[in-house]
């Protein structure tokens, strides 16, 4: 195989890394790209190959690399064009590995939901990807890719209209039947126990990783009511991954205001959510009675483990374990709506309503093919079936086209991934304007 790959999968041998390299293994364009699968233990990538019959496919490289040391980290990083890192929790392990690629302009993306450490790696890696040319984009799963495209794509309707119109409230609701991922939890004891509380406050507060400050969101609430137009109103409670998917789209939206307030393009006119954009999201609930118990017993939950230690003992051994992942008949039976209502700043208000679906496990099946068509938007066309990065990335939006940075799933790879999910078969999308007069009550 060529000594350099286009995508290398770090945590191959986890739960979901084995799933992303399944996936990729038989890619309807798996001829156009070459891909590598790394991890601290060789006796465990040869096992994951021969437990997925890939043990004699030679265009499948195995890359021994300990995240715990540099040396190796930067040996495996320039191995490759692309690295999808599967190794969390990502403030314990991802901060080496985007060093790396930042420094040597190696694409990157991540399935974090760890806002703190996005924080932390754009204050640090950012400008130095922006030299190097390194696209890295965390959250490339259910964290946070239904969320971040969803207003991506009412925006772009609004913006379709003869005369294009500015978002003013954005509201995506979620309604899911799967697993929760094993690293979420992980994610979640890390934050609480590994943390510094002042890095915790500062990313928890509005716009903590967007270069621009916007409206004040509405504060969490027992219970929501969101009307969608031409059809009847969606009841919900607070969803476990808001906080994360609200800071990602925040900083889709700094970026796209950024840009459009520092560049006479059109293309990043249109872009932009504008200046009254603000956004909010909720988990769908069958009525107001299920979705106030289901909030109070979640923050009741959530304090208790924060602040009482043998609670977070006993949830440590209950709840789901990293590497640990439900049966391929449960992943299938799983499902993902994803339903964004955006009013225009105009008078009188249009509506935008945007609906992402999905089939299968959307924390695991889902996410592992969320985070490898993202990857295969850096180095292969999606009508192509030879790999050839700079053609690719010559027809991703602006931002990633035009150098490098920490960048987010719309920013960095916008239509290009919408079509390459809708080509899986696993997913589905619409948009569409509705008056206010449509909407019901």
């Amino acid at each position: 195989m060529a000594s350099k790959t286009d995508l290398l999968v770090l945590g191959a041998t986890g739960f979901t890394g084995r799933l992303i390299t399944r996936y990729l293994s038989v890619h309807p364009q798996r001829s156009g790209f070459t891909f590598a699968v790394g991890a601290r233990s060789s006796p465990k990538l040869k096992a994951l190959l021969e437990d997925l019959n890939l043990q004699n496919d030679d265009t499948i490289g195995l890359v021994q690399v300990d995240v715990t040391k540099p040396v190796e980290i930067e040996k495996a990083v320039k191995s490759t064009r692309v690295v999808i890192n599967t190794v969390g929790p990502y403030w314990r392990w991802g901060t080496p590995v985007v060093a790396a690629c930042a420094k040597y302009g190696v694409h990157y993306v991540d399935l974090t939901g760890e806002t703190v450490w996005i924080k932390s790696i754009i204050h640090s890696y950012d400008f130095i990807a922006s030299k190097s040319g390194a696209i890295i984009v965390p959250s490339c799963g259910y964290d946070s890719i239904p969320s971040d495209t969803s207003a991506y794509l009412s925006n772009k309707t609004l913006k379709s209209l003869p005369i294009p119109l500015d978002v003013s409230t954005s509201t995506t609701a979620h309604k899911f039947k799967g697993g929760v991922s094993g690293g979420t939890i992980s994610s979640i004891m890390t934050m609480l126990e590994d943390i510094p509380r002042k890095d915790l406050k500062e990313s928890t507060s509005d716009y903590s990783i967007s270069p621009v400050a916007g409206r004040r969101p509405p504060r969490p609430q027992l219970y929501y009511k969101q009307p969608v137009p031409g059809a009847s109103p969606l009841t919900g409670a607070y969803f476990l991954m808001g906080s994360c998917n609200k800071a990602l789209v925040q900083r889709t939206f700094g970026l796209l205001e950024l840009e459009a307030r520092t560049s006479n393009a059109k293309e990043a006119r249109l872009g932009r959510y504008g200046p009254d954009f603000v956004y909010d999201e909720f988990m769908v609930m069958p009525g107001v009675v299920s979705a106030v118990t289901f909030t109070a017993a979640f923050v009741t939950g959530f304090l208790l483990i924060a602040f009482v230690q043998p609670v977070r003992w006993l949830a440590k051994k209950l709840l789901p374990q990293s590497g640990e992942g439900p049966s391929d008949d449960v992943m299938q039976h799983g499902y993902m709506v994803a339903t964004n209502v955006s009013k225009s700043t105009s008078e009188p208000p249009i509506y935008a309503k945007s609906v992402m679906k999905g089939s299968g496990d959307p924390g695991y099946l889902l996410t592992a093919i969320m985070i490898s068509e993202s990857a295969l938007c850096l180095v292969l066309p999606a009508d192509s079936k030879e790999s050839a990065p700079e053609t690719a990335r010559a027809a991703l939006p602006l931002l990633a086209r035009r150098g490098g940075g920490i960048l987010t799933p719309m920013t960095a790879f916008g239509d290009v991934l919408i079509k390459r999910l809708e080509a899986t078969g696993r997913f589905e999308f619409s948009s569409s304007i509705v008056a206010e007069d449509d909407k019901q009550d």
